[in-house]
């Protein structure tokens, strides 16, 4: 297998199994606020923060990877990719990382004030947010690395 498939697909396999994870953070979110007790959302804010330490790595891996894919090419769908990194790398590391330690701290001293909803809020809008802009990068990675077919007219 060249070099090339293996890190498409390694790119693929770390930015699908990325996604996985930050929707598997907000629809539990949104459960066990909803409809679960609040032993439950103490649960899921800790398993949030643990998470990172498997979410955090499979980013860095599809960043590294999709920047090490695209060092040769010039294509707009791959430029629309590169303008929507920066979005998403700041609102992980300055909005949704420093949430999701904040709601963990707040859940675990079983503070439930109107700042743990606040920030509660704002971190299912940075990640519904996120998750739409990567899902628009795996959208267009999809279309990318499909071969070109010839035009027979």
């Amino acid at each position: 297998m060249k070099p090339q498939l293996i890190l498409v697909r390694i790119h693929a396999l770390a930015g699908l199994l990325a996604m996985l994870i930050i929707a598997t953070f907000w629809v539990s979110t949104l459960i066990s606020e909803l409809f679960l007790s609040f032993p439950a959302v103490i649960w899921v804010k800790q398993s949030i923060v643990w998470g990172l330490f498997i979410l955090i790595p499979l980013l860095m891996i599809t960043g590294g990877s999709g920047f090490a894919l695209s060092k040769k090419e010039h294509h707009p769908l791959l430029a629309q990719k590169q303008r929507r990194m920066p979005f998403i790398t700041l609102n992980g590391l300055l909005v949704l990382i420093p949430a999701a330690i904040y709601l963990s701290w707040k859940a675990q001293a079983e503070i439930f004030d109107v700042w743990f909803y606040t920030v509660q809020v704002l971190e299912l809008i940075a990640g519904g947010a996120n998750f739409l802009l990567l899902g628009l990068n795996a959208r267009d990675g999809t279309i990318l690395s499909k071969p070109i077919k010839p035009d027979h007219n």
